[in-house]
């Protein structure tokens, strides 16, 4: 099991830049694939990007492909968004998952996750 808490949402103007850190707990971090998803009032969960177990993969959402980018470091248990040129349409609750390395299932979608966050706010205005 892993616990996992969301850090490094805010309020930035558009075409700024946001960094959000999600750590985990545990000391099998390095056993899971993790995602990053995004809700909008209003909205359902929407995939973001993903990483695999050992940062040799990444995955992303064709709305923020060429503007963020996910990266982990098993060391640090945590795994990172790095958010540039963002874009009103880019706010939401933002929260990152965790899903085994060998998981079956689309790594886009929601269901397949086991483990989620409380999520941060990211709040971008025009």
């Amino acid at each position: 099991q892993v616990q996992l808490v969301e850090s490094g949402g805010g309020l930035v103007q558009a075409g700024g830049s946001l960094r959000l850190s999600c750590a985990a707990s545990g000391r099998t971090f390095s056993t899971y694939d993790m995602g990053w998803f995004r809700q909008a009032p209003g909205k359902e969960r929407e995939f973001v990007a993903a990483v695999n177990w050992n940062g040799d993969s990444t995955y992303y959402g064709d709305s923020v492909k060429g503007r963020f980018t996910v990266s982990r470091d098993n060391a640090e248990n945590t795994v990172y968004l790095q958010m540039i040129s963002l874009k009103p349409e880019d706010t939401a609750v933002y929260y990152c998952a965790a899903r085994g390395r060998y998981s079956s299932g689309s790594r886009y979608e929601v269901g397949r996750y086991a483990y989620w966050g409380q999520g941060t706010q990211v709040t971008v205005s025009s």
